[in-house]
């Protein structure tokens, strides 16, 4: 999975936002914390969801399951506007 060309991103320090430049079904933006900007951050490349959640696991001390559980709270969020080319 990767997201769609059609968003960018922007890191505000600790906000990070995520803007669909049209063509998509979403007209709007995201706003997301650290963690989020880091999930998708990752997935401007392809990616499957455990890569990410081992990548998430190599920066942070927590338990995999909550990790996991994290990634894919963000992975359906941008499954539901249409962000993600899977």
């Amino acid at each position: 999975m990767k997201l769609k060309k059609q968003f960018i991103t922007y890191d505000r320090g600790e906000e990070h936002i995520t803007v669909s430049t049209g063509g998509s079904g979403f007209n709007g933006m995201i706003r997301g914390n650290k963690t989020a900007g880091i999930i998708v951050e990752l997935l401007k490349k392809e990616t499957t969801r455990d890569e990410i959640v081992d990548a998430m696991f190599e920066q942070f001390d927590a338990p995999r399951e909550v990790i996991g559980r994290d990634v894919d709270k963000i992975i359906e969020k941008l499954r539901s506007i249409d962000a993600l080319e899977e």
